[in-house]
């Protein structure tokens, strides 16, 4: 492994959404990450191939039995070795295996145990279950996405799971790890997504606040009330995004799109901005994406196409900078951030099985006459032996 994490361990307690993109990131970032999976896997989330689950990559895995004793007291020999532990379970699951705050801390006072929940560890939502899209529901995020006139709309699973969810996580275990390394005490990282999401809305809540943003959708300079912060089709049914926001790249937008200021309504008056729009998305439309592609290219008029996921990794930018990769024959997103000392390493693809369970759980320090009594035990899957991950162009 290589980069600026290199040398953190982390015990990860297999889940489903922001809590292994979490994982993932530590783990693209070079902390050695291991992952408890359960001996029969719970079936939650979006089914699917191991190579495909992405957010699985570079890192390897146990499957523990975590309601027998041998196999909790792995686990906890496992938090001794490590510098944090994340999980994802509702409140007090945890604590009901007997792999809780207090019994990992008290075996590893330097912990950092970091905490994943929707609805955060109390509260009268905390034991319920939910998603993405709710988070978003309470937080006042949700209600402010979408067009006017039409009902909020679903932005993926992007904004609780992973911007509000798994970043968070990821901020709050780092900084907990710096903290601890000064302090020589572990503690609780609690990252509720509507904690999360909130903190995303701070601007937003103090352009409200100034009378600068108005809660009715699609009409607000980012909700697509704009006319120079909007998505127009062109003939051919392709789509450019434009986000002129400033004057000075108004003035290029308008150049570009061979419009003069007489044929365009005051942009900076509100009452004019549907007539504006119009106005501007009939232009868009007299032509191809492939022909404006080419009149804003370089330009600082803050205009780009609208690419599919198919076309993205495809893009000239993209491919100068190796923004994608393909690992494992599975083409995906390339680590990031970028670091110029300790650079990271290729990700090692979802399904690599790796050096096989005795060389993992070795390199934690579980010697191997206990791996097989922890196996003819039941607590552990029988082992893994080790296989070479599938070949794959990581460069």
């Amino acid at each position: 492994m290589s980069g600026p994490l290199t040398g953190v361990r982390i015990v990860e307690m297999a889940g489903i959404g922001p809590l292994p993109m979490a994982a993932m990131l530590l783990a693209d970032l070079g902390a050695t990450v291991l992952r408890i999976d359960r001996l029969v896997p719970s079936g939650l989330g979006i089914q699917r191939p191991k190579r495909f689950n992405l957010v699985n990559r570079s890192r390897q895995s146990v499957a523990v039995n975590l309601k027998s004793p041998e196999g909790l007291n792995v686990v906890l020999d496992l938090v001794a070795g490590a510098d944090a532990l994340i999980e994802g379970f509702r409140p007090g699951t945890m604590e009901r295996l007997g792999l809780g705050p207090g019994e990992c801390l008290t075996r590893n006072p330097r912990l950092v145990y970091g905490r994943m929940t929707g609805w955060g560890q109390e509260g009268p939502l905390a034991a319920t279950a939910g998603h993405d899209l709710n988070y978003l529901a309470l937080t006042g995020a949700l209600h402010a996405i979408g067009r006017k006139d039409q009902p909020p709309t679903p932005p993926l699973n992007l904004v609780a799971d992973y911007g509000g969810g798994a970043m968070y996580l990821t901020l709050g275990v780092l900084a907990a790890i710096i903290e601890a390394r000064s302090s020589g005490q572990g503690q609780v990282v609690d990252a509720a997504m509507i904690d999360g999401v909130s903190s995303l809305m701070t601007a937003f809540y103090g352009l409200k606040a100034a009378g600068l943003h108005h809660e009715e959708r699609g009409n607000n300079m980012l909700d697509s009330g704009a006319p120079y912060y909007e998505v127009y089709r062109c003939a051919d049914g392709g789509y450019m995004s434009v986000a002129a926001i400033e004057p000075k790249f108004r003035i290029e937008l308008l150049a570009l799109l061979d419009l003069k200021d007489d044929q365009l309504p005051d942009l900076d008056d509100r009452a004019s901005w549907a007539a504006a729009k119009q106005i501007i998305a009939d232009r868009f439309m007299s032509e191809s994406r492939a022909h404006w592609e080419k009149v804003f290219e370089g330009s600082d008029a803050c205009v780009a196409p609208v690419l599919t996921m198919s076309e993205a990794p495809e893009h000239p930018h993209m491919l100068m900078r190796n923004g994608f990769l393909d690992i494992g024959g599975v083409v995906q997103p390339a680590p990031a951030p970028r670091f110029s000392r300790t650079k990271t390493a290729t990700p090692t693809p979802a399904d690599a099985s790796g050096p096989g369970d005795a060389a993992v759980l070795g390199a934690w320090g579980i010697s191997r006459e206990r791996i097989a009594l922890l196996q003819d035990a039941g607590a552990l899957s029988p082992l893994r032996a080790a296989s070479p991950p599938p070949s794959g162009d990581g460069s």
